[in-house]
Parts: structure tokens; sequence; C-alpha cells
């Protein structure tokens, strides 16, 4: 039999979380334009919003234009009513970003890890929290929580890490965010870094009043998010959106996966390096590359093979995305990741390939966003993260 009680507090939350996001996506809006929104009566939106005041997540701001009677106090979100932090896990390093409200960055800091077993890399993250709370002189009572984003397939709702491409077996099933909330005494959350970013874009940035958008990743792995009709997908298991692996060629150099010829294989930094210390052994290039970095200095030195290497791999770029907007669709596809470093070597052939290669009643000029990367664009996502989980319905699980 329903529980009267619960039913009441469902509701009390939906409306609380209508009434948030209203002045969110319109503010700075007055009570009564709040009311006309969100159809709730007026006396229920002036008793959230007290609340929500309360909680310093709304504020009230200069009056707005009269319309005849008193002029109205407008509401808009207090930035400045909390904290999160948002943490991108590597495989030796993490990097930590504190943000307000408004997923502005506030303070960051970088550490090396310990060591790669789960108590270690936790006890190093807790630390970092914490010197970047004192650091700022922030209480850690208005630390609203915590977001993790790393590379692997996540279970969001355990709060569990099932697989990690990073430290292999040993972070199999690990329930990582027990783990570091226990430490840090702190609300964690975790996800796959690239759906952090795709629900940051969702949220505050690029993606914002769009109801069908990918954000796809390039650098040393390739990702993807996914947003369809409004909604987060991330597929039955939390796995949605593995573009790295789809495959390109089954005869193709081995990837990391385990597979041949995924596209993270020619386009990945790893493969990247592959296929200039390839052309180094067939005499095409004056020495070997260590990494990407010292391709990339090559090609903007113009060496012609290592551009080369650049514009092939634009061009497999291209036909992937080009595969994407033949099956969803989408009003737009967004390309973040350490990768865009590379720009127009990477970027001018990839346009050319995804326009011979799109439905031409699909394609549109404006389809593809490249986004400019910094390296904390990764803890700002896991941030953003922790954002959308405040500010999300209790009826909508993204």
């Amino acid at each position: 039999m329903p529980n009267p009680a619960g039913n009441r507090d469902l509701i009390r939350a939906i409306n609380r979380s209508l009434v948030l996001n209203t002045i969110k996506a319109l503010g700075p809006i007055g009570r009564a334009d709040v009311a006309r929104q969100t159809k709730l009566s007026p006396a229920t939106v002036t008793a959230i919003t007290a609340e929500l005041i309360d909680d310093n997540l709304v504020k009230e701001i200069s009056l707005g234009a009269s319309s005849g009677g008193r002029p109205p106090i407008l509401l808009a979100i207090n930035p400045k009513g909390g904290y999160v932090i948002g943490i991108k896990l590597r495989d030796d390093s993490a990097v930590c970003a504190l943000t307000d409200l408004e997923a502005t960055i506030l303070a960051k800091s970088s550490i090396s890890l310990s060591g790669h077993e789960p108590e270690q890399v936790v006890a190093d993250l807790a630390d970092m929290i914490e010197h970047l709370m004192t650091d700022h002189q922030a209480k850690k009572s208005s630390l609203l929580g915590v977001g993790v984003g790393l590379g692997g397939i996540v279970d969001v709702e355990q709060g569990i890490l099932r697989q990690s491409p990073i430290y292999g077996d040993r972070w199999s099933e690990v329930p990582l965010r027990d783990m570091l909330a226990r430490k840090a005494n702190a609300p964690v959350y975790i996800e796959n870094d690239v759906n952090t970013l795709t629900l940051t874009e969702k949220w505050f940035g690029s993606g914002q009043g769009l109801d069908n958008f990918l954000t796809v990743t390039v650098g040393r792995g390739i990702g993807m998010g996914i947003v369809l009709n409004g909604q987060f997908y991330r597929g039955q298991g939390g796995g949605a959106g593995e573009l790295g692996h789809t495959v390109i060629d089954p005869l193709g150099p081995l990837c990391a996966c385990g597979k041949h010829g995924c596209l993270e294989a020619y386009i990945g930094d790893p493969g990247l390096v592959r296929m200039a210390n390839e052309a180094f052994a067939r005499s095409e290039l004056p020495e070997p590359v260590g990494d990407v970095e010292a391709l990339l200095a090559l090609a903007e030195s113009g060496n012609p093979v290592a551009r080369e290497i650049y514009a092939f791999a634009g061009r497999i770029l291209g036909q992937a995305i080009a595969n994407l907007i033949n099956i969803l669709n989408p009003q737009r596809i967004i390309i973040g990741g350490e990768g865009t470093r590379a720009g127009e070597l990477l970027f001018a052939p990839m346009r050319v390939s995804v326009q011979q290669n799109t439905m031409p009643g699909l394609f549109k000029d404006n389809i593809v966003q490249v986004d400019s990367w910094g390296d904390d664009a990764w803890a700002r996502g896991a941030a953003g993260f922790v954002l959308h989980k405040l500010f999300e319905s209790p009826m909508r699980s993204e």
C-alpha cells in the first residue's frame, strides 16, 4: 500500500526541482513568472523559494521592471551558495577543480598518485580534496559533493567501477564511490569521464537547449557521450558510447582492448605514435617518435609525413562522425579532449570527410563543433556531474 507521507515527500522534491530548474534556466525571474512557468500555485512557489534561499541555492537580486504595481524582486541561482569538487583520475595522476554552482572553476590542483591500489588512490584523492578546500579557505560544510570522472565502465547507481582500461584487473568491481565518501566525509558521485563532460555540456555548455547531441573526445582514447530526446543515454550496463572500439578493419592494427582495427587504434594517441614509428622504420622520418607531443611538433614544423599522419587520422575520424550523423541525426556533435590541440592538422581533413560521407539531407555546416581544450576541462566535467545531480528531478534518472 502506498505511503501517503512518502508520496508527499516525493511531490515536494519534484516541485522543488521544478522551481530550481526554472530559476536556473530563466533567471533572473520573478516569483509570479516562476508560478506561471511551473503551473504551481503562488503560495507553493513562495514557500519553495524561501526554502531555496535559506539553503543558499537561490538569491534575490535587483528589482525587475514594473507592470503597474510594485516592481518584483527577481530570483537567480546563487553561484556562491556552495562548492563542488571535480576530479579527473588518470593512470599516474589526478586533476582536481573546485567550482561554484555555475561550474566556474575557482581553484585547481594536481597530484601524482602514490600507488595504483584502490586504497592508495582513495587516500591520495581524499588528501587532495582536503588541501584544496583548505587552500581556498572554504568550509567543509559548504562542500555539496565530489565528482570523479575516469575511463572505464561505471555503474553510476551502485557507485562501482566495473572495469578500467587504465588499471586493469586490480580495479575490477571497485566500490569507489563509497570508499572515497568514507575517507573524504562528503557525498561522492562517480561516472565515466566522457559522460561527465557530456552532462556538463548539457547543463552549462554548448548542449544547453539541445535535445539531441553527442560529445566525442579524442586523445589517448576515443570516447562518446549521448543525449537523445533530452535524456542522457548510458546503455544497459553503462557502457554505451564506446565509439573508439567500433571496428574499422578487422585485419588492422592491434588495439589496447585486444581486438584489431578499432577506430582508437588509428586515431588515438598511441595509434598516431605507432604510425609515426612505422614511417621511421621505412626511413620516411628522420628519428623515432616517443610521444604524440613530439609528433605534433614535427607536424607543426612542416614535416610532410607527420602532417599526412594527422590528415589520415582526420579522414578516418570524419568517416566515424559521418556514420554517427547518418545513424542518429543529432543537432550537434561537440568534439573535445586533449587531441584537439592538433587543430586544423586533424580537423580540416575531418570536416571534408564528414561532408563527403554524410547523407546530403542530413549534413549541416555547423553540425560539428570543436571545443578549445584546457587541462582542467576533465575535472570541470566531473564537477558539473555533481551539479547535474543537484539540479535533476527526482523523477528522472539520466
